[in-house]
């Protein structure tokens, strides 16, 4: 017989804490190898494709660095509310309206490019912070549960894009999607057709994102916030205006990352724009929540499986659908590790002998 016990870890060796997110990491690629072979296709070769054949030309690097920008604004999304305690779930809702919003600026006003681009992220930034700004309300006046209104925000969002794209929005041609872009609403690319200017942002973002937590009141605030909301609020740091925030920051990262992939990428709004970015921002704010910079590089690999996966889907003939077979198992082993990190699991077996003396061994 043996039992269970869990109790609270006072300490983790700081190596041990570090080293988690690439234990994690090599732990989900080792699982996701399973199915792989199991398609009959030889893991190791696809892998080689993901992490050294396709980084190393310059139309996958302009693959991964297109695809690392929506990821890392939608992860910032999701981290920014984590700092403070809470969970976005709805980054992807926010993304969702954020090229809605932009979408429609760019096809209703024929200005230059120089005005209209702004006008696209300035409106996509705000429609998506107002729309974060809900469960991040609720959460802080009525304390509802902010896991279950931002989902469901994500799926009014879905929901009401695909009502536009087949009617008020719905471009020529009987297809759920808008008309193309004008030219005036499209990025620049710079260096190869698929990398347009918005990858710039992963730079800005960043620095601006580190500055705010780590050299402002608002920072400090937030942190504070998450790590004891209680001593916070003696200390007269405002709860309500914190939670808030934050979700409206989040959300306005997360529809500046809608719209920029649709200025930059696909010239257009339809139902799929986005495979599902704003969920797979979970796991790279999971994977990077030790800093900002951290969830840039979470994203960047990220990036590198989403941009890979497309590319053996072709070379191998693998489903794309194992791109979200390796983020669904890196956030189960990320929640492990955090589970690992505040506690202690110690199984106890009783032994007990022919005279009926009984002995235990602990194993921690």
């Amino acid at each position: 017989m043996f039992s269970v016990d869990v109790s609270s870890r006072e300490s983790l060796p700081r190596w041990v804490e570090y080293s988690l997110p690439l234990l994690t990491v090599v732990a989900a690629l080792g699982v996701s190898a399973i199915p792989l072979a199991w398609l009959g296709v030889s893991p190791l070769q696809s892998y080689r494709e993901i992490f050294v054949s396709n980084p190393t030309n310059i139309r996958g690097i302009a693959n991964i660095l297109v695809t690392t920008v929506p990821l890392f604004l939608a992860g910032l999304a999701v981290y920014l509310p984590l700092r403070a305690g809470l969970w976005n779930i709805g980054a992807e809702g926010q993304l969702f309206v954020g090229a809605i919003v932009g979408s429609a600026i760019a096809l209703n006003l024929s200005w230059p490019a120089y005005a209209l681009l702004p006008a696209m992220f300035l409106f996509a930034g705000i429609a998506g912070g107002l729309y974060g700004a809900i469960p991040g309300y609720l959460r802080a006046k009525h304390n509802v549960n902010e896991i279950i209104s931002s989902l469901m925000l994500t799926f009014t969002a879905t929901t009401f894009a695909g009502y536009l794209l087949r009617g008020p929005m719905q471009g020529e041609g009987g297809q759920s999607a808008t008309e193309q872009l004008p030219t005036a609403a499209r990025l620049p690319t710079v260096g190869h057709p698929r990398l347009h200017v918005g990858v710039v942002a992963l730079v800005i973002v960043a620095v601006l994102g580190y500055l705010l937590l780590n050299r402002t009141r608002l920072g400090y605030e937030i942190t504070l916030i998450g790590a004891n909301p209680a001593s916070a609020v003696q200390s007269g740091i405002s709860k309500y205006k914190t939670y808030v925030l934050v979700f409206v920051i989040g959300g306005s990262l997360a529809g500046l990352a809608g719209i920029i992939e649709i200025a930059g990428v696909h010239g257009r709004l339809f139902e799929e724009f986005s495979p599902e970015y704003g969920f797979t921002a979970i796991a790279v704010a999971l994977l990077g929540r030790n800093g900002v910079f951290q969830v840039l590089l979470a994203a960047l690999f990220f990036g590198v499986i989403t941009a890979g996966g497309t590319t053996i889907a072709v070379t191998q003939n693998v489903p794309t659908a194992i791109i979200n077979v390796i983020v669904a198992l890196t956030i189960l082993f990320l929640l492990t590790a955090e589970f690992i990190k505040d506690h202690r699991l110690t199984i106890s077996f009783d032994r007990s002998s022919g005279t009926g003396d009984r002995g235990m061994e602990e194993v921690s």
